[in-house]
């Protein structure tokens, strides 16, 4: 009999999270509890019990992501749980889910199967709060913003060029652009407005890219808000935000800690979209896990096109980490749906339509293994449908790339499914010779940077710039900025910045109509096609699915 991953997990005996924290030498005072089975982590731990150990550091990523799905979450669980089968220290380092994909289309970020951490509901569900804090640490910089206009704006801010916008955790497209301030003298100086989801927040970004405390409220107060009549930027820190921002993270910046269905440490911390933002958990989640175990198996978000380059050329460039591995998740339904097979006739054998559909993933192996120059191998999330025939032909392809194949079956048989994955990477691992390189210099200038991501990583011919970007990246370069890595705002569903070219589109370009600087998190922001910032909801919600009874269990939930 099927059953939902929801089901799945609520079956699950959880172990007592102070269980799990002992497995990391954690006792109950390096912990805050919440409930039985999640906790805060103290992040002063960095600093007060460093270890000298080196840990391996495994990245999962994907090919681009189709409605067929790819299961990068589920394999980045169930190879984490086959390395704790075969004897190593493993802890999983994931992103937090966003309300707005739990309620509208994509669906949570838990895993699936028996290949899940949990308590899965709360997870997906609110888990320890940490979105609302950014959301409210957001917002708190907008009022103080308003308010300061309001009571005589001394810093002369231009109220047609504040760039902050508000934040809230869910997609709705109605607060995309609004009108603020109406109803008289006292409700403020009326101006034009918006929201963004949370999670493309630049305090998200800011949150997750953060080494501690300290260094989060320097960040923070490096955000700019907008210009002054003069054109000159205006800050965070010159609103006096800064501080009381931080106050309101000062929990949030603390990792979670939870377990998967085998009672492998978990920490789930940050969540910025790939698509929209770098895309990775927090640095503070990464070290720390890297700090208390031996193997840490992380993800980044969407293919390797979005979330795979934003770890390698931002996180890690930001902080000195460097893969030891890296898995590359497909499926052959996804393949076949990249070679032009509709989603209802994925089931059957195609041959020709997943030899069109292959060089997605071969670009992204090449992306990977020529450009970073990082080991990799490929995980085939094996579906029962799946022929011999065309399982071969995947590995056939990969193989002339000089790239191993191992299928992976996490789903069915949790980290029994994974072992022969999980041997391939410690086989990477053992042969990594550390030849990592970043896909551009950062002395580079912004459009070179640009256009060596777009023509490197997504094949792109060129690189078109609209009159209003060159205005931007111009203004950048008088205030100091050029030297920023890049984080590309782009489609997670094709290599292009259209969404409709699939497999390994030619001779496209790639259309930059707007540049932004996230000075605190520090990186500037290259927003191509017709991506936005906050996502509407489907025709269907799935909030429309959800529901709870009178005892508090929940249903409906994926």
């Amino acid at each position: 009999m099927f059953k939902s991953d929801i089901e799945i997990a609520q079956e699950a005996k959880l172990k007592d999270i102070r269980e799990i924290a002992s497995k990391l030498e954690l006792n109950e005072d390096d912990i805050e509890l919440y409930g039985k089975f999640k906790a805060k982590v103290d992040n002063n731990l960095l600093r007060t019990r460093p270890t000298s150990h080196k840990a391996k550091l495994i990245l999962t990523t994907a090919i681009n992501p189709t409605p067929a799905g790819e299961g990068k979450t589920t394999t980045t669980i169930g190879v984490s749980d086959a390395l704790t089968r075969l004897g190593k220290k493993t802890i999983v380092a994931l992103r937090e889910p966003s309300l707005g994909p739990v309620f509208g289309v994509k669906g949570g970020a838990t895993g699936g199967g028996y290949a899940q951490v949990v308590p899965m509901e709360d997870i997906n569900l609110h888990f320890t709060g940490d979105f609302h804090a950014i959301a409210a640490a957001n917002n708190l910089l907008a009022a103080l913003i308003d308010n300061h206009i309001h009571q005589g704006n001394s810093l002369n801010i231009d109220p047609r060029r504040i760039t902050w916008k508000r934040a809230m955790d869910m997609n709705d497209r109605q607060l995309r652009d609004i009108i603020v301030g109406l109803g008289g003298k006292t409700n403020g100086v009326p101006r034009e407005d918006g929201f963004d989801i949370a999670v493309a927040s630049e305090v998200m970004a800011i949150l997750c890219l953060a080494n501690d405390l300290v260094d989060l409220k320097e960040k923070l107060g490096n955000i700019i808000i907008g210009y002054t009549y003069e054109d000159k930027p205006v800050t965070a820190k010159e609103l006096s935000a800064h501080g009381a921002m931080a106050a309101l993270l000062k929990d949030g910046v603390k990792p979670n800690l939870v377990q998967t269905l085998e009672g492998t440490p978990a920490f789930v911390h940050g969540g910025p979209f790939a698509n929209i933002a770098h895309g990775c958990n927090s640095v503070i989640a990464t070290k720390m896990a890297m700090n208390f175990a031996d193997y840490v198996v992380t993800e980044a978000g969407f293919g390797a096109d979005l979330g795979a380059e934003k770890f390698l050329d931002i996180k890690c460039r930001m902080t000195g980490l460097k893969p030891d591995a890296v898995i590359i998740v497909a499926t052959v339904r996804a393949l076949k749906y990249n070679g032009g097979v509709s989603k209802d006739e994925l089931n059957k054998e195609n041959l020709e339509a997943l030899r069109k559909g292959l060089p997605n993933l071969l670009k992204h192996v090449e992306n990977i293994t020529t450009v970073f120059k990082l080991p990799a191998v490929v995980a085939i999330n094996k579906f029962p449908l799946d022929t011999e025939a065309e399982l071969q032909l995947v590995e056939q392809m990969c193989s002339e790339l000089g790239v191993n194949v191992a299928i992976s079956e996490v789903w069915e048989k949790g980290g029994a499914g994974g072992e022969i994955l999980a041997k391939e990477v410690l086989k990477l691992i053992e042969g990594n010779t550390n030849e990592f390189e970043y896909a551009y210099d950062l002395g580079m200038t912004i459009p070179e940077k640009i256009r060596a991501i777009a023509q490197k990583i997504y094949g792109a011919n060129d690189v078109a710039f609209s009159a209003s970007a060159l205005s931007e990246i111009k203004k950048l370069n008088e205030l100091g900025y050029s030297d920023l890595p890049i984080c590309m705002a782009k489609t997670q569903s094709s290599l292009s910045d259209n969404p409709a070219l699939l497999g390994r589109p030619e001779g496209f370009s790639i259309n930059v109509r707007q540049i932004k600087v996230s000075a605190g998190a520090g990186f500037i922001v290259a927003i191509t096609g017709d991506i936005m910032t906050m996502p509407g909801l489907p025709a269907k919600p799935a909030a429309n699915n959800i529901d709870i009874n009178e005892d508090g269990k929940i249903t409906g939930l994926f």
